[in-house]
């Protein structure tokens, strides 16, 4: 399609996306066999183009975090395929009754899933994470146009190939899927309201604020992941130190990964010098307020890092004198994204759990347990921060849409606005037979 405009690829997308929402179960689903099976065999071609693509950013002198996210190798293709089979192994998601409703006898509503319809999204330089886009789009039925980050320009270009042809071979509608390559094309797609439903930018929160600014299409944004993890007064010290570490070091270069540490000064002698053992171990950098490094000799952290994204290992540690002074510091400098608390106090538990206003917040385990996959969503097109339509990990269920069936036998609303008949308005206990 390079010869092709963004308002024709925009108009390709729309009638492929029309198509798809109509195929059944099986055809999808063996389409995403279909993509498992042709990434084994060409798994070959996909390495060498991602080393193409990682020297290259080697040489542009890429962030070590984004050169992280760019590795595509054979261990992170078995992950993408696992994704994909347990993808295939969850329920259709499309022509879900959701209500079912009798309006009057012989006049019954029902609420019926369907497809978004088409999907622009705009990620950073994980390719693996293309993969995961497009299976999930192609389960719940939607078309999609990607861009991806330059630096995986190869990669994303072959992945987009494979997933094409495999698709296609299987009953899918072609152009369906779409590999955007330049910033030119993203600015094009952004005018495309007349054929794309929905726009979901994976990044900063700056970058974000500029795709909302710029586009009457819809936005469902995943920005910043800024989590915290808060060590309460009735933690346990051991159990604290294993939850900050993973949180902090599983995977440093993700969005659910622990930029700042929070500890009641209750626990801060016993728990700190914990702390930094274990974390040096991993060779992370910390810093902490004044008060922290009163206990451990750290560099001073300002108030920069409470609200920087470091994807890398460096660890914030603040000192809290409360419940309520750590729920306050992630409202105000927190993401939205994903925050824990520590705790053998099941009251703190649930008084952080709702008043801390992010899509994910948990008690006793990892941020990292953050991710669509995890969740059994089937893997995630990204972390909705916002709290329209879809928040926290956005699997398939957040990239449906729904639509009324209303199924009458010759029903005219004269008849009820003239008192000849009225509504009864009772639950049906059956799916939607349409």
């Amino acid at each position: 399609m390079e010869n092709t405009t963004m308002s024709q690829r925009g108009r390709t997308a729309k009638q492929a996306g029309i198509a798809l929402s109509a195929t059944d179960t099986q055809t999808r689903n063996n389409a995403l066999a279909k993509i498992a099976e042709a990434l084994d065999a060409r798994r070959t071609e996909i390495v060498a183009a991602n080393s193409r693509d990682y020297a290259r950013s080697v040489d542009e002198k890429l962030a070590a975090p984004l050169l992280k996210r760019l590795t595509f190798d054979d261990h992170k293709i078995d992950d993408v395929i696992d994704g994909i089979k347990s993808l295939i192994a969850l329920k259709d998601p499309l022509g879900e009754t959701r209500l079912a409703t009798e309006l009057d006898e012989g006049l019954d509503l029902y609420k019926v899933t369907c497809p978004i319809g088409v999907i622009g999204i705009i990620f950073e330089s994980r390719p693996d994470a293309f993969v995961q886009i497009s299976t999930l789009c192609l389960k719940s039925g939607n078309a999609v146009l990607l861009k991806g980050g330059r630096e995986a320009l190869e990669t994303n270009r072959i992945l987009c190939e494979i997933i094409s042809q495999a698709t296609e071979a299987a009953g899918i509608p072609a152009g369906w899927i779409q590999n955007l390559e330049s910033r030119d094309d993203v600015s094009a797609m952004l005018a495309l309201d007349e054929y794309i439903d929905l726009i979901i930018p994976r990044g900063s929160n700056s970058f974000v604020k500029y795709i909302i600014d710029n586009s009457n299409i819809p936005v469902m944004g995943h920005s910043d992941g800024i989590c915290h993890v808060y060590v309460d007064q009735a933690a346990d010290i051991d159990m604290a130190v294993k939850i900050a570490v993973d949180a902090k070091t599983q995977y440093v270069a993700a969005c659910n990964t622990a930029e700042t540490l929070l500890v009641h000064r209750a626990v801060a002698d016993a728990f700190l010098p914990a702390l930094r053992a274990a974390l040096a171990q991993k060779n992370v950098q910390l810093k902490g307020d004044a008060s922290v490094c009163g206990i451990i000799d750290i560099q001073p952290a300002t108030a920069e890092d409470w609200q920087t994204e470091y994807l890398d290992y460096i660890l914030s540690i603040k000192m809290v004198d409360s419940l309520d002074e750590a729920i306050d510091h992630i409202n105000t400098y927190g993401s939205g994204h994903t925050d824990v608390i520590v705790t053998a106090d099941e009251a703190a538990a649930k008084r952080f759990t709702t008043l801390v206003d992010s899509a994910g917040v948990f008690w006793n385990c990892s941020s990292r347990f953050s991710d669509g996959f995890r969740f059994g969503f089937g893997a995630e097109v990204g972390i909705s921060t916002s709290k329209l339509h879809a928040r926290g990990p956005v699997g398939l269920d957040g990239l449906l849409s729904y639509k009324y069936k209303l199924i009458g036998h010759g029903n005219i609303v004269a008849d009820y606005a003239e008192g000849k008949k009225s509504f009864t308005h009772q639950p049906l206990d059956r799916d939607c037979p349409l």
